[in-house]
């Protein structure tokens, strides 16, 4: 008998615990169940925003670091060691835990697990559900290519990881392209992207246009010059883009998505809310202006406040003058000279000193009218421009002069230039396609690796950081040289690829590091 009671009270206990723990089952407020979230439109929508936003979130990263890594920049500020990790970038002297490069490397990855999301839970059923999938795989494919690009096989990484798989290896180059062009590819044969309805239509979503271009670089990364020059060649007679006629302005406040732009982050004009705009990239790059003269730069209409890197060296001004002459349009419209900004009141202090060869950029200048006066210096109304129909028919030009079509080429070249107000000429080298995107695309991007595809950036660079030039109020520079040893500077065979960050090598012994890092 009293093994019987036993038993019941157990069972009454089992019973209660039972109870107590369904009772306690609650969901935990303010987090999403992947088994119940992402199955609307508006939830597919929002999932497929925080790709665009994570884009947004990088032109830091991607802005500084891209162009501190090229022959067209000194790394600029104040003076020496004002900000060693650019200088670093700059001259080659980094090591495996730079911040930039990190910063970039882990942004790409934060797109690709967001697309990830999008790709393993919003359903393939409604229009719009759809239509964030294909989204999502242009943005994969997007950050796949500047990761292979840089850095030539990281982890390939196409679903939500398990616990289980975070420890990913490096991925086959081979297998990391076939990814990209499979994306792309079944983005742009969806019939879900959207397409403009003529050239000075808008936009805020990544087109049909955007993903082939991306294709067509994929393929000319790869030596498929034909492949590439095709679907070049489909963006641009489908007439829905043409060059922004006023070059000057061409990436600047007042052209936001002009009938050039291809994609764009879109940044809200809104006064109430102004702080949705925060952003310290367009102080780092606007002039330094604690080391000029008080106010010279708001009465030219300039923004009052700078940081001064990024600043234009003089093998990038004496290319602009190989084209089109020292009062070149595009020259001018791109960049002024130490004696032009003074002509317009924009003078250094006595005493004073920058980083800077004696030029410096007008194209991304800052207006008083783009910064936001209830937000302070550190809010900025300008979208990022991540691709513009100009590269794309530098792109295309290229592709044609490497398969052989010449004629072809200097069509394409010709519409660049004719808007550049340069010469124009019935054929055109390899070489003067390269130095026409150079200067053309000067500070937005595209620079480095380019110089790494077409196998010149070791000639091009091998003695940056050689010196570092200071100019003074009265426009004289001084070439400072602050190491003597070519060993340490400058760049190297190992920088063809850039090193994996050493906290991703910490973390996941499974990485293998790029040669000579």
């Amino acid at each position: 008998m009293k093994t019987r009671y036993i038993i019941l009270a157990l069972a009454a206990a089992v019973a209660a615990l039972s109870s107590c723990n369904s009772l306690l089952d609650i969901p935990q407020h303010g987090v999403q169940n992947y088994e119940t979230y992402y199955q609307t439109d508006e939830e597919a929508e929002a999932a497929i925003i925080s790709c665009y936003i994570q884009v947004k979130n990088n032109e830091m990263n991607y802005v500084l670091g891209k162009n501190m890594l090229t022959d067209d920049f000194w790394a600029g500020g104040g003076g020496r060691n004002d900000n060693a990790d650019l200088e670093g970038l700059n001259e080659f002297t980094f090591g495996t835990d730079q911040g930039y490069l990190e910063g970039m490397f882990t942004s790409y990855y934060g797109i690709i697990y967001k697309a990830n999301v999008v790709l393993g839970h919003v359903p393939d059923e409604t229009e719009i559900q759809k239509r964030a999938r294909a989204e999502a795989k242009v943005f994969r494919a997007w950050s796949y290519f500047e990761l292979i690009s840089m850095w030539g096989n990281p982890p390939l990484v196409d679903h939500e990881l398990e616990p289980s798989e975070y420890q990913k290896p490096n991925g086959t180059t081979e297998e990391l392209w076939a990814l990209v062009e499979q994306d792309l590819e079944e983005a742009i044969n969806s019939g879900l992207l959207t397409e403009k309805k003529n050239a000075d239509d808008k936009t805020w979503r990544v087109t049909k246009q955007f993903a082939q271009a991306l294709l067509g670089k994929a393929y000319l990364w790869q030596g498929k010059n034909g492949d590439a020059a095709d679907i070049f060649d489909e963006i641009i007679e489908s007439d829905l883009y043409r060059l922004y006629d006023n070059y000057e302005n061409v990436i600047a406040f007042t052209a936001k998505q002009n009938c050039e732009s291809i994609f764009e982050s879109i940044k809200i004009s809104d006064p109430n809310n102004v702080w949705n705009n925060f952003t310290m990239l367009h102080l780092m790059i606007h002039y330094r202006t604690d080391c000029l003269v008080d106010n010279c730069c708001t009465n030219a209409g300039l923004a009052g406040l700078g940081w001064g890197f990024l600043n234009p060296q003089q093998n990038l001004y004496d290319d602009f003058v190989t084209v089109e002459g020292e009062n070149g349009y595009r020259l001018n419209a791109t960049m002024k000279t130490f004696d032009q900004m003074k002509a317009m009141g924009v003078q250094i202090k006595e005493g004073k000193t920058l980083i800077n060869e004696g030029y410096f950029m007008w194209k991304w200048r800052v207006t008083t009218e783009q910064v936001p006066a209830a937000g302070s210096n550190f809010v900025d109304d300008s979208n990022r421009q991540w691709m513009r129909f100009a590269e794309v028919l530098l792109l295309a030009a290229e592709a044609h002069a490497e398969n052989g079509n010449g004629t072809k080429a200097a069509e394409y070249m010709n519409m660049i230039r004719t808007r550049a107000q340069a010469p124009t000429k019935s054929s055109y080298t390899i070489d003067e396609i390269r130095r026409e995107k150079r200067i053309e695309l000067c500070g937005e991007g595209t620079r480095f690796q380019d110089l790494l595809r077409w196998g010149i950036a070791e000639e091009r660079m091998k003695n940056q950081g050689s010196y570092c030039p200071i100019l003074n109020h009265n426009g004289q520079i001084e070439k400072k040289v602050y190491n003597n040893d070519p060993s340490r500077y400058g760049f190297k065979s190992k920088h063809n690829l850039l090193p994996y960050p050493g906290t991703e090598i910490r973390l996941n012994p499974n990485i293998k590091q790029n040669p000579g890092w």
